[in-house]
């Protein structure tokens, strides 16, 4: 849908401090009057001129770059200057105080994205990758991102959307001409349809979950009794000496986080007190952030001194996240190689942390843990609220299979294809509501 604004919005679109360039947007419907002030010369669309700003008086303010991008083709899609000029923090400033008292006002965080949006310039999910680019820490992500600005997942979410409205006119139609000879959901047409849709779900929802991953980083709490080697894995995970490490059990008293970086893919490995019971009390508050920490966990590595060679089962506060691996320390102290056996009740990884032995089978672990592909050519960013809808349009994809498969009520699987159809839409924008968009636009940085 398009918009009329109200209003004309500027921003300074760089980064704040001193800089050899620094940039200043303007978009709205006063921006021709606002040039015709600022800027003596004419305007051409999208030719970059060399021109004076001026203030009230005519008096130069700076020299620099004009560039007028008239609407729609533009990113907003309404008319658009962009002014560069000289980085200094005070230049800067009295040219945006001086856009500002010819109309203007400062624009929200996000406002440019968000009135792209509602101009039908991009959609949602672009509108959040745009933030994901400028946000990126690898190289990895920033190609994600860009995938996804360029309507990769977005693509992705409306050929279901499709296929979910062609299957529910099919059912529909069906109840409509119920009296017909021809059943039109019996044969296997409408079954087969579903299940294929779960099928492609599941694809997307994978390749989401890597996004996310690369977005927001895999949590890794460690986890173990005193003197396990929990500190001297954040060490070696982080590559200094984050964590204080002694043999005197209970060194860790509060929770250490480091953020690295494995092969581009990011992690928060979080470093926790030793798991035991004690009377101290600093200690003690040490340990219920621990079991906080673990709760909350994407995945669980609990340290074991191997040569204690402690009997399962885990301490039943673990069952609280049910991605735990065990790691059996200290192999060099007991002559034994290193190894990854997966057991029963999951996977264990023999190593020594002092001597790195074992060290590449852990790091392996991990990126199969994430479903992390450092080689994925089709992986895009992907947020929480994407992966949630996902989940949940899985879930009335199911649902309708479900009802289909023991009551072949046609009303009752389209009302669940609806279902699922309006919550995919919610990914792109097409149904959302003003309090999400809000939420959205508001992490943005200003000037974008």
């Amino acid at each position: 849908m398009d918009i009329e604004p109200l209003d004309t919005i500027a921003a300074i679109a760089t980064a704040q401090g001193n800089a050899g360039v620094a940039i200043i947007r303007i978009s709205g419907k006063d921006v021709n009057q606002i040039a015709g002030q600022l800027v003596k010369k004419k305007l051409i669309p999208r030719t970059a001129i060399f021109t004076s700003f001026l203030d009230d008086e005519s008096t130069i303010i700076d020299s620099g770059i004009a560039l007028y991008f008239p609407g729609p083709a533009s990113y907003t899609g309404e008319d658009i200057l962009e002014l560069q000029a000289h980085g200094g923090a005070i230049v800067i400033n009295m040219l945006l105080k001086r856009i500002l008292s010819l109309g203007a006002r400062l624009a929200r965080p996000g406002e440019f994205t968000e009135r792209a949006f509602l101009n039908n310039k991009l959609d949602l999910a672009q509108a959040e990758a745009v933030a994901d680019l400028i946000e990126s820490s690898t190289e990895q992500s920033v190609r994600s991102a860009q995938r996804s600005m360029q309507g990769i997942f977005s693509d992705e979410i409306n050929a279901l959307i499709t296929e979910l409205t062609e299957l529910r006119i099919y059912i529909e139609a069906a109840i409509d001409f119920v009296d017909e000879e021809i059943d039109f959901l019996t044969g296997g047409v409408v079954e087969n349809r579903l299940n294929s849709l779960i099928e492609k779900l599941q694809k997307i929802q994978n390749t989401a979950h890597q996004g996310r991953l690369l977005r927001d980083g895999m949590t890794v709490v460690l986890a173990g009794k005193p003197n396990a080697g929990k500190s001297s894995l954040l060490n070696a995970l982080a590559g200094h000496d984050a964590a204080i490490v002694t043999d005197i059990a209970g060194t860790t008293r509060d929770v250490l986080r480091e953020r690295i970086q494995i092969d581009g893919m990011p992690l928060h490995i979080i470093d926790t007190a030793g798991l035991r019971e004690s009377e101290n009390t600093v200690e003690q508050e040490g340990i219920r952030r621990a079991h906080e920490e673990i709760r909350k966990a994407d995945k669980v590595l609990f340290l074991v001194d191997v040569r204690k060679n402690e009997p399962e089962p885990l301490p039943a506060f673990l069952s609280d996240n049910p991605d735990i691996t065990l790691l059996y320390n200290k192999i060099d102290l007991i002559d034994r190689k290193p190894e990854t056996s997966r057991t029963p009740s999951g996977v264990e990884i023999y190593l020594s942390i002092k001597t790195g032995a074992g060290m590449d089978l852990l790091i392996q672990h991990l990126k199969e843990s994430a479903g992390y592909n450092d080689k994925s050519e089709n992986v895009f960013i992907a947020r929480t609220r994407h992966l949630e809808a996902l989940k949940q349009g899985r879930q009335f994809i199911e649902n309708a299979l479900t009802q289909f498969q023991t009551t072949q009520a046609g009303e009752l699987v389209a009302e669940e294809l609806r279902l699922a159809q309006q919550t995919l839409a919610e990914i792109t924008g097409e149904f959302t509501s003003d309090d999400l968009l809000g939420k959205i636009f508001s992490s943005f940085c200003i000037g974008k």
